[in-house]
């Protein structure tokens, strides 16, 4: 992927989205490697918010479509990109970002992200402040470029993986990017990342694809089965249409969390066969209605800003803290709305500003006076 740096002339004015979060500032920059359906998105969603995007492509010819769909400003690598996105397979990513921060071309100051639905082995290989492992839960039933859209992200979870080698303002800055673009950012611990993803959406895939799979043999022998498909069955089997070159690299890097979630489904199915089995009626309405419950649960609703509390966090001004606080939301289940970090004149701490939902702040607060922070809250009305 070795091409000529794009060079600054007619870079375009930022709108709403530099790095520092500082809208009047020059346009900011964004290098992104693989423009495909996400790098293709991210490019987009950046580009509107007035970022100058590079990129470039090992498949021939789709950096320079990516230039002419406008999900990039030039073809090429930009090494003053204030924001690098590695937009490849998950067995490229680590070589690419190696190389960036090994060599002394690249902007000293630019926070870079992956965006791989594994975490575990490239964040453990990357021991770098700058570096934020990054897994966009996003997709489309279109495969690659000509699926991108500047919107993919919009009401989306992104998960990032903090680590205690994290520096708190790329880590800051890339988060206020990601929200801007619609996204629900998280913060997880690489590891916990892989196991929950394994559920819910490694296994879902491969389940999807194995049950096309079988209704695809069954077609053979019954012309009239996938006609009979109807609603349920496409909307269980959607995901099977994506790309299938990206799953045997997720299979072997997440090897471990999937098949120990396929032991987990495999257990259930049968039990599920023996309720059907055995006219269990009562197993099978229960286990119907928890499921029921449980779907109807799953909710995007933002609280209203009155419903919003500010919650302010005196903390040393130290690598690992971000990545403490942070993940410790997660694990509460706490959502954060926005996150700031004000410097003190001193130099030696700050004061972490999150901005959550007001009916699980005091979970968070009582969970950071365990961990011997001493925070404290303040209402978000509509007079503020």
């Amino acid at each position: 992927m070795t091409t000529s740096p794009t060079e600054g002339a007619g870079a375009e004015r930022a709108g709403a989205g530099p790095v520092d979060g500082a809208r009047s500032s020059p346009a900011a920059r964004a290098m992104i490697f693989g423009t495909g359906l996400i790098g293709g998105s991210m490019g987009l969603a950046l580009r509107q918010r007035g970022w100058h995007v590079s990129g470039v492509d090992t498949a021939e010819g789709v950096a320079a479509r990516a230039v002419e769909l406008g999900a990039i400003s030039a073809e090429g690598v930009d090494t003053r990109a204030d924001l690098v996105v590695v937009a490849t397979p998950v067995h490229v990513a680590a070589d690419v970002i190696f190389d960036i921060l090994s060599s002394t071309e690249w902007n000293p100051r630019a926070v870079i992200t992956d965006v791989g639905s594994v975490k575990g082995p490239l964040v453990a290989s990357i021991d770098h402040p700058q570096f934020i492992g990054g897994h966009p839960m996003a997709g489309s039933e279109q495969v690659g470029l000509d699926g991108a859209s500047g919107e993919l992200f919009v009401g989306a979870t992104w998960v990032l993986t903090p680590t205690a080698t994290t520096d708190p303002a790329a880590y800051t800055r890339l988060r206020n990017v990601l929200a801007d673009l619609g996204a629900d950012v998280v913060a997880l611990a690489p590891g916990q990342h892989d196991s929950l993803v394994a559920v819910v959406s490694h296994v879902p895939h491969l389940t999807a694809a194995t049950l096309m799979a079988l209704a695809a043999d069954l077609g053979e022998e019954h012309a009239a089965l996938l006609q009979l498909a109807a609603g349920g069955f496409r909307d269980m089997t959607r995901i099977a249409a994506g790309q299938p070159s990206i799953w045997p690299g997720i299979c072997d890097d997440n090897a471990q969390a999937i098949v120990e979630t396929l032991d987990l489904l495999i257990d259930a199915l049968m039990a599920m066969r023996r309720r059907v089995a055995d006219h269990d009626h009562a197993s099978l309405l229960e286990i119907l209605g928890r499921a029921a419950t449980a779907r109807r649960s799953l909710s995007d609703d933002s609280p209203p800003p009155e419903g919003l509390v500010e919650v302010r966090v005196p903390v040393p001004d130290r690598i690992g803290v971000i990545a403490e606080i942070t993940t410790l939301a997660t694990e509460l289940a706490v959502s954060l709305f926005d996150i700031e970090i004000a410097h003190s004149v001193e130099g030696d701490r700050g004061v972490l500003v999150l901005v959550v939902d007001g009916q699980a702040a005091h979970a968070l607060l009582d969970a950071l006076t365990e961990r011997g922070y001493r925070s404290s809250s303040t209402p978000m009305g509509p007079t503020r």
